[in-house]
Order: C-alpha cells, then sequence, then structure tokens
C-alpha cells in the first residue's frame, strides 16, 4: 500500500485520539486491556511499542458500534475511521476469506 505524505502521521495522530476516547470510560479502556492483554499498571509500557497503536485501531475496528460511537465523537465519517486502520497496516477483513 502507498501512502501519501503524512497519511501514516494523521492515522496515527487518529489513533491516539481512539486511546483517550477509550480512556475516557473505564469500562472501554478494561475491555481494551482485557483483550489485548495489558495489566492496567502496565499500558505507560506498553503504549511506547510500536504496535501499540495498531492494537487500539484494530480494537475499533473489531467492534461496529465502538467505532460509530468514537467516529461520532470525533465528528468525521466512519469511513475515515477505517481508512486510517489501514494507513497504519490494518488489512480488512473480506468475507468469504475466513
Amino acid at each position: 500500500m502507498t501512502l501519501r505524505p503524512g497519511e501514516r502521521d494523521l492515522a496515527e495522530s487518529l489513533a491516539a485520539n481512539a486511546l483517550a476516547f477509550l480512556a475516557a470510560e473505564p469500562e472501554r479502556l478494561e475491555r481494551f486491556l482485557s483483550l489485548a492483554g495489558i495489566d492496567p499498571g502496565g499500558i505507560r509500557a506498553a503504549a511506547a511499542s510500536p504496535g501499540f497503536l495498531v492494537a487500539v485501531m484494530e480494537h475499533l475496528m473489531s467492534d461496529e458500534p465502538l467505532l460509530l460511537a468514537f467516529a461520532a465523537n470525533e465528528g468525521i465519517r466512519p469511513e475515515r475511521v477505517v481508512k486510517a486502520a489501514h494507513a497504519l497496516g490494518i488489512v480488512p477483513w473480506e468475507r468469504g476469506f475466513a
């Protein structure tokens, strides 16, 4: 996939916003941490790893109501979130290829 200049930076910025969105509600954050296998005390260390923002976006992509809520919170179309996830290297799931 070829990215336009700055596209990855914008995607990472949106992913950071997604993390803030998750952190704003303890239940959302707890679910993400649980599914990601991250201890609440280890979130700072985990956030420093290169794949952390990808994990945040994968989490959003796996939960349509959460994705829609995040997009509404950001005032953007859900497709923009999906495009950002793709820019970070998340491959879309295709029906029939599972």
